[in-house]
């Protein structure tokens, strides 16, 4: 970064020219006068931290200070004091910097607190910069001045988690942020969240003890656990101590409902709930109960989804409440377009000062979409501090994805000082980072941002889809606009190969929302597919170098995931190019009309058309999907006349998290007169759903016959039924389907 090498020196020029007598002169020329003295009762931490900042001096101006344990008696040795030399009553979490009479006293109250004042020292004071593992910038001046210090600072949040492997990866690097090193420090490995499938698997106790679970519908259902049996409570109590057993220096464990909405509805504990007001009732009722038993440790559970809203009775004090803001709409702050868990939130913190925030801040359905959310990080984490949060858990995606050293740069920052210049923060890593290039993609960011803005009724979801905004932020001229932006951020560093590829990341988002238009047939120029001069369909080849420039930069990335739901890089490759592939078939029922025998639902707005529209669907339901819940979905489509038939294909999706699952069968039909239907063949899923069921996939049911003329053609997918064993068990479940290929 020559650049900023550059301002450096600049800066520590004018530093330098500006001196007054009560400036200290670190470094000058090369050599100092100083020594770093560590010193207290935690040795190796001050000892490390003495070290740390030794390294640093020495990086930035090539004077190496000596490293001592005890102070030189000569009084003409100015020194740097790493320890609270002075036994300053410092709180756990404070820190703080001083000067005097040409002396440094840099102190934290605990050892953690120490690292993160030397830390503090070294970026505010001395202007070093670590913007991502392999990116860190460390100003060049033989010449090091120091205004007088006079600085205490206490975290309000006191422990600070983003959920990125930038920082579970790199230790260094999560101390220069002053983050936590993994997702969930201090619990038990086993025992992190939704444990009561841990504590009383399904295949343990459920056939022999269905009274153990959750009362559905007058069916005991293995979805959650009947809080108020008293022999759960006891056969959970005695896991826990058997975890903190195996675990003792684990200072917390989960007692918490599984991921779903099945909770129990049997007599006793809905009275409970009816009379707590939420079914957060028999939930605090039952960890406290837990809680009871383990006093000197922390039982953590959710208050999530059906357990957001506070009970009235108060958790017992080592209860600690993981608040979770998974529903929220994520295109303003939470005090604005999430006002129930705005309001949860303060419920909570009138019960409770120990509460634990589990935020989230990525598209988990789509890791690489554009997800303008980033204006909302520092309103949003304001709010969690101003209601006693003292623990925020920010879930990024923890694998690579869109923005991410941004994202993760950005909430680091935030949970230390939830009121610094956030555009100035912005500023500062996108021209670090990004260096010549960085104002571009400053320009980007900002672009986005506004233009999710000004559509104020848009949802931006953390399940949803870069599809939903493509009459939005996402339209075709706003995506071509993006394009130029991140062309110039990469002519601008073109003869940086390691920046360029920094820009190349950055701009992944765009080329999958791209990518995805395309798939849609959006546009002209965002389409799969050309017509050539003989009239034929070609594969669009701007989409097919974007799927080589896509594919390419996930991989020079190490990115390998598209989704939580374990969707690759390669397998999104895959079927974008089998989508290629389909687009360029003749296909009969393109365009013809389809009508529905079974009601669908909710999305591609209920209208079967989208079965022979051409546009093809992705890897998540809101992408050009046609659902049908609880029921079989069962269409007509009609050629317009009788023509020919030989092969029949239809696309199906699964997403078995969300209890999307493959038809147990498709059966094809065929008439000439929309009367009279005859069989031309069934296909029976290959993959029938079982506990291991791949995740996220999509599976063309495939048919070829003898050709055969008919005008009409039924499609009849039969219905997955949900199975007990599941977390939607009771619930139903969806078929979704996409185009219909008849030729």
């Amino acid at each position: 970064m020559k650049y900023m090498k550059t301002i450096g020196l600049l800066l520590f020029a004018f530093c330098y020219a500006s001196c007054s007598s009560d400036e200290i002169v670190l470094t000058e020329n090369g050599k100092s006068t100083y020594e770093i003295v560590h010193m207290g009762t935690d040795f190796e931490t001050e000892y490390q931290a003495a070290l740390t900042l030794q390294e640093y001096i020495f990086k930035i101006s090539g004077a190496e200070l000596p490293l001592v344990d005890e102070p030189s008696q000569t009084i003409e040795v100015p020194k740097i004091y790493v320890g609270n030399i002075k036994k300053t009553a410092l709180q756990q979490q404070e820190i703080s910097i001083k000067t005097e009479n040409k002396n440094i006293y840099i102190s934290g109250g605990s050892s953690d607190a120490l690292t993160n004042a030397v830390f503090e020292f070294l970026e505010n004071n001395l202007a070093c910069k670590w913007y991502a593992p392999n990116a860190t910038y460390i100003p060049v001046s033989e010449t090091i001045t120091l205004h007088p210090i006079n600085y205490n600072y206490t975290p309000d949040i006191v422990t600070r988690t983003v959920h990125s492997r930038l920082f579970y990866e790199n230790e260094e690097f999560a101390k220069q942020h002053k983050v936590t090193t993994e997702a969930f420090p201090y619990y038990v490995p086993a025992a992190k969240v939704h444990t009561f499938n841990k504590f009383m698997p399904e295949e343990v106790f459920y056939k022999s003890h269905p009274e153990y679970y959750a009362l559905r519908g007058g069916k005991r259902l293995p979805t959650q656990l009947c809080l108020t049996n008293p022999t759960v409570l006891e056969i959970v109590k005695d896991s826990v101590a058997v975890l903190f057993q195996r675990n003792p220096d684990a200072s917390v464990i989960s007692v918490s409902q599984d991921d779903n909405q099945q909770y129990c509805q049997c007599e006793h504990c809905n009275k409970i709930d009816a009379e707590e007001g939420s079914p957060s009732g028999t939930m605090i009722y039952f960890v406290n109960s837990v809680a009871e038993a383990f006093p000197q440790k922390t039982i953590s559970t959710l208050a999530y989804q059906h357990t957001r809203k506070p009970p009235k009775t108060s958790p017992l004090e080592n209860v600690l409440i993981t608040l979770c803001s998974i529903e929220c709409d994520r295109s303003a702050p939470i005090a604005e377009k999430c006002t129930d868990f705005a309001d949860d939130l303060m419920g909570w913190s009138k019960l409770t000062d120990n509460i634990r925030i589990w935020d989230y801040t990525t598209q988990f359905t789509n890791f690489l979409s554009p997800f303008p959310n980033l204006n909302t990080l520092q309103p949003n984490i304001q709010l969690f501090r101003d209601n006693h949060a003292k623990w925020v858990f920010e879930q990024h995606s923890n694998n690579p994805s869109e923005l991410f050293e941004l994202r993760s740069y950005i909430t680091a920052k935030l949970l230390w000082n939830p009121d610094q210049d956030f555009d100035a923060l912005v500023t500062e890593f996108t021209h670090g980072y990004y260096q010549e290039a960085g104002p571009f993609v400053k320009e980007y960011v900002d672009l986005i941002h506004s233009k999710l803005k000004e559509d104020g009724d848009f949802f931006l979801f953390l399940y949803g889809d870069p599809s939903e905004a493509f009459t939005s932020y996402l339209n075709p001229e706003l995506l071509q606009e993006y394009m130029s932006i991140f062309n110039a951020a990469e002519e601008a560093v073109a003869e940086k190969p390691e920046v360029l590829k920094r820009v190349k990341m950055a701009r992944i988002g765009i080329d999958f929302a791209v990518l995805e238009a395309s798939r849609k047939n959006s546009t002209p120029t965002y389409s799969l597919t050309k017509t050539n001069e003989n009239g034929a369909q070609i594969t669009n080849p701007t989409v097919a170098l974007l799927l080589d420039n896509f594919t390419n930069t996930a991989k020079d990335n190490n990115i390998t995931l598209m989704n939580e739901m374990g969707f690759t890089v390669s397998e999104y490759g895959a079927n974008f190019i089998s989508a290629l592939e389909t687009a360029k078939r003749t296909n009969k029922a393109k365009g013809k009309n389809v009508v529905s025998i079974t009601s669908p639902k909710k999305y591609a707005d209920e209208n079967p058309m989208v079965l022979t529209d051409g546009a093809l669907g992705g890897s998540n339901f809101y992408a050009n999907w046609l659902g049908y819940e609880g029921n079989n979905m069962e269409v007509i489509v009609d050629l317009g006349e009788t023509q020919s038939i030989s092969t029949i294909s239809m696309a199906f999706l699964q997403v078995t998290n969300h209890v999307v699952f493959f038809p147990t069968s498709v059966t094809y039909y065929g008439s000439r007169d929309n009367k009279i239907f005859t069989s031309l063949g069934t296909v029976t899923n290959p993959n029938p759903l079982i506990k291991t069921s791949k995740v996220n996939d999509i599976y063309y049911f495939d048919l070829a016959l003898n050709p055969k003329k008919y005008q009409y053609i039924k499609v009849l997918a039969k219905n997955t039924e949900t199975p007990y064993w599941h977390h939607a068990a009771g619930l139903p479940s969806w078929i979704f389907a996409d185009e219909i290929i008849v030729d």
